[in-house]
């Protein structure tokens, strides 16, 4: 293959992903795996899995994420917007640094395909504005 890189593909329901923990602050049940790149470098790529029901505590990223909605039904608040209520196919996109909380519907899990143009962190950040509009 000469140094070149190997192509690959994967289903988010794959049994063979070896999923791992998400940070404390996030709901019980929360998983992620790391598909593509370096979690700790500058370009990763995860499928990230929280349970139907369940509400992602207020968190900010230090890098941008771009993000596919894979299954469930997911609502974004970032600080100052209005919510974004993804379904299966949306895409979003969410800015380095800022702050933002979800909720995923009851019912299937939610799973997102996220990359990051920067190291795959989630910061918890306390109190502030998730609020409605600019």
């Amino acid at each position: 293959m000469n140094g070149q890189a190997r192509a690959l593909a994967w289903a988010h329901d794959d049994p063979s992903l070896e999923w791992g923990p998400c940070p404390e602050f996030l709901p019980e049940g929360c998983a992620l795996v790391v598909l593509h790149g370096d979690p700790d470098g500058s370009d990763a790529d995860i499928f990230f899995r929280v349970p139907g029901g369940a509400s992602i505590a207020r968190h900010r990223h230090t890098a941008a994420e771009r993000m596919t909605l894979v299954s469930g039904r997911l609502r974004i608040t970032y600080d100052g917007h209005d919510p974004i209520d993804l379904t299966p196919g949306m895409y979003a996109y969410g800015p380095a640094g800022l702050p933002h909380e979800g909720e995923c519907a009851p019912g299937p899990d939610c799973v997102l395909f996220i990359a990051f143009d920067g190291p795959v962190d989630a910061i918890e950040v306390e109190g502030g504005d998730a609020g409605h509009g600019p």
